[in-house]
């Protein structure tokens, strides 16, 4: 898990005010590893902007699934922006080393 980082900002406010944040994950790995199936701990998440479900998604509650579960690989990242009142606190919660 510690081959997934993830890096959260501020992002430019919606229209209405609601504040927007982004965020990155990535996958650090040195050794050219995949890793598959990235879980976060996630509490209530919801955002008054569409994040693509492929990319991010709460399944329950504290269970955020990212890239749909298919694998990121080593070097890679992705990123999407969602709308709150408050950030989350997002944190790795398992993932699949390939």
């Amino acid at each position: 898990m510690d081959n997934i980082v993830i890096l959260q900002g501020p992002g430019t406010p919606l229209p209405s005010g609601i504040p927007t944040y982004t965020v990155q994950v990535s996958n650090v790995c040195v050794t050219g590893c995949s890793i598959s199936n990235i879980h976060f701990r996630c509490g209530w998440f919801s955002s008054a902007r569409l994040i693509n479900p492929t990319v991010f998604r709460r399944l329950e509650f504290d269970d955020c699934l990212v890239n749909n579960g298919d694998a990121l690989g080593a070097g890679d990242s992705l990123s999407f922006q969602y709308a709150n009142g408050f950030p989350y606190r997002l944190s790795v919660s398992s993932v699949t080393c390939n």
